[in-house]
């Protein structure tokens, strides 16, 4: 996969509802659920989209808040890779 610039990161970023860009420049975006089962079960799902894309978020899961963030390492950045397994984890939500 190829990094992409920083013009096309901004593109990508204001079609991605919600994402934010972080001081690490990866992307991230915090879901929020009614309790910490639901959030368990919205975090194996995206697991299982996670393993089909061969592509790991990191996740943090804080009672009934889930903090996602994506970046290809390989590539040393954001690549679309990033964004289209962030849309697959919205269209989830």
């Amino acid at each position: 996969m190829t990094k992409l610039s920083p013009e096309r990161v901004r593109a990508r970023l204001a079609e991605a509802g919600g994402w934010t860009l972080n001081t690490a420049g990866a992307i991230t975006k915090t879901f929020e659920w009614a309790d910490f089962k639901q959030a368990l079960l919205f975090v194996n799902a995206v697991g299982w989209l996670a393993e089909a894309a061969n592509h790991h978020p990191d996740i943090l899961i804080a009672y009934r808040r889930v903090t996602l963030t994506l970046s290809t390492h390989d590539a040393g950045g954001l690549t679309d890779k990033d964004f289209d397994l962030a849309a697959q984890i919205d269209a989830l939500a």
